[in-house]
């Protein structure tokens, strides 16, 4: 993740509406691809500050509207679609449910969850991975519910019908986050209680993603080289080993074949456990690149390989990590990269690299592979 420039000189970062120095209103600008200040036209549309963009942009509906999102649109873009409230950045128009906006709470709950997507959807796009929308025709369309569990009411003189329980998961393309996610005291909570090294909004979101890779690029087309590294995934079934997990926990020593405890339950988390992360790795590796935080090789400079990546990632994570406990924090870089996590997420980095040819994007980094 870059790190950017507002017109007045101050640092503006990823999350960024605002510039708090010279209170001009900043977003992602999809032409020149970062944020920047916004220069007013009073029509509601605006002018990409960066001289060498000034494009002229209008905001995405759900930053113009509900203020959770930051990114902006081509104006010329905007303009062929229908209705103002189809206005949707890139990245927005792939909500199918949002939360229930009147549920007090809930606003700035979704603003956190936008966060964590919009996070996920950059190193989507920073690795080249190819997404896209029913609208699209895309072979296995992605999109997202944000949705809370539904009580049953306490107001009412008899019970009519049990409450719905919404559960944070994956399925065919739809990943589904249930807002309490976003909910740092309730999230610190299930962490503790599920004995996990982290639990955040952004990891929920790469875990699930990786559910969503698995069946795009795996099922059907690479299970054979799956299975040999992560197990069958037929045997036992997924519903098998869920019971056989909440049952007996994690299998001992999991440590020495696994990236974490829950890896250990099926095939299919093993791999969502890796993919995510992978997708940590890059960007960290990305974030440390841009805020110059890595010490290089003459030799190994702009190298793209896996073992230039994870010794580069070592390096940042062990002094980080010492940073984070001389302040009493956790560990960023929890995992133990045993030979079997390697070759997993070795195997993940190849797989990746095939699926550049899917859909070629830009290459936005020295850490796309």
């Amino acid at each position: 993740m870059n790190i950017y420039t507002c017109f007045c000189g101050n640092t503006l970062f990823f999350e960024n509406s605002q510039c708090l120095v010279c209170l001009r209103e900043v977003g992602w600008c999809p032409v020149c691809k970062g944020i920047h200040a916004l220069l007013p036209h009073g029509d509601g549309t605006y002018t990409c500050a960066n001289s060498d963009c000034q494009a002229h942009l209008m905001k995405c509906h759900n930053y113009a509207v509900h203020d959770v999102c930051n990114r902006m649109i081509a104006v010329q873009q905007a303009e062929q679609t229908i209705a103002t409230h189809d206005k949707l950045c890139d990245y927005c128009r792939f909500n199918e449910t949002i939360p229930d906006l009147s549920v007090e709470g809930n606003l700035a709950k979704w603003y956190q969850l936008e966060v964590a997507k919009r996070r996920l959807l950059f190193t989507l796009d920073l690795l080249k991975l190819p997404y896209g929308t029913k609208a699209e025709g895309f072979e296995l369309p992605l999109s997202f519910d944000f949705k809370a569990d539904i009580e049953p009411s306490s107001r009412a003189w008899r019970n009519t019908g049990g409450g719905e329980k919404v559960y944070t998961g994956h399925a065919n393309g739809k990943i589904t986050i249930n807002i309490r996610e976003a909910d740092s005291v309730e999230r610190e909570k299930l962490r503790v209680n599920m004995g996990e090294t982290h639990r955040t909004l952004i990891g929920h979101f790469r875990h699930e993603i990786g559910h969503y890779y698995w069946q795009l690029l795996v099922q059907n087309r690479d299970e054979e080289a799956f299975i040999s590294l992560f197990g069958d995934h037929k045997n036992p079934t997924y519903s098998e080993a869920l019971n056989q997990y909440y049952k007996n926990g994690p299998k001992p020593a999991w440590w020495e074949q696994y990236i974490s405890a829950y890896a250990t339950m099926h095939p299919w988390e093993d791999f969502a456990e890796t993919w995510g992360a992978y997708l940590d790795m890059v960007s960290v590796l990305n974030t440390a690149e841009n805020a110059y935080l890595l010490t290089y090789d003459s030799e190994e400079q702009g190298s793209k390989n896996f073992d230039t990546m994870i010794a580069n990632y070592l390096q940042i994570g062990i002094k980080v990590n010492e940073v984070n406990r001389a302040m009493g924090l956790m560990d960023i870089l929890p995992e133990i990269f045993t030979q079997p996590v390697l070759e997993k997420l070795k195997y993940i980095h190849r797989l990746i690299r095939k699926a550049r040819f899917m859909l070629a994007k830009p290459i936005l980094s020295r850490y796309t592979i």
